[in-house]
């Protein structure tokens, strides 16, 4: 089964670009690689069943099991051993990345207090586009109710473009609400 997302992609997204952008062929058209949930964990050195409440989370939230990231090099003043671990993250794509994809655009962002829209400067150079969220009960697979800590994540689409401008309407036209200028 194909997912929605992808369905809107092909049908709906990579026209409207070609319009936009002026391409000639819809192999020009940006498209995404990958989707990387990252949780630091820093209260994980004192307690390890934190962490692993984290990756469970992690896990229901995305279908997919995280891996544990460790720490590269010792920081003294974070008392942070090499090695120790210290988060965890997930890589999405293919089916996966756009299934999440839809859950978090129609269901999860909604559900944030407040919300009034993404920043539409948090691109990288290579046209990756970043967030945070700063918790994990906007997610409808988390019981709020079960909820140990309240944990953060960072959302990173990862997207094969030449420029921002290309992602910015990428994500744009796949329906991600950005904030608007008011002048």
């Amino acid at each position: 089964m194909i997912p929605r997302l992808l369905e809107k992609y092909r049908k709906e997204v990579v026209p409207e670009l070609a319009k936009i952008m002026g391409y000639k062929n819809a192999l020009q058209a940006p498209r995404f690689k990958a989707i990387v949930v990252n949780m630091g964990v820093g209260e994980a050195i004192q307690d390890l069943k934190l962490l692993e409440k984290s990756i469970d989370e992690l896990a229901t939230i995305t279908g997919q099991k995280p891996v544990m990231t460790r720490a590269k090099k010792a920081i003294a003043n974070f008392k942070i051993k090499q090695g120790q671990a210290i988060g965890c993250k997930v890589t999405l794509r293919r089916t996966m990345m756009y299934e999440f994809l839809d859950r978090l655009i129609s269901v999860a962002l909604p559900r944030i207090r407040d919300f009034r829209g993404l920043n539409p400067d948090s691109f990288d150079s290579r046209g990756n586009y970043s967030m945070g969220v700063t918790e994990q009960g906007i997610f409808p697979e988390i019981d709020v109710d079960k909820i140990a800590r309240v944990q953060g994540m960072d959302i990173t689409f990862v997207i094969d473009s030449r420029s921002k401008k290309e992602s910015y309407e990428l994500l744009r036209l796949m329906g991600i609400p950005f904030k608007t200028e008011k002048g």
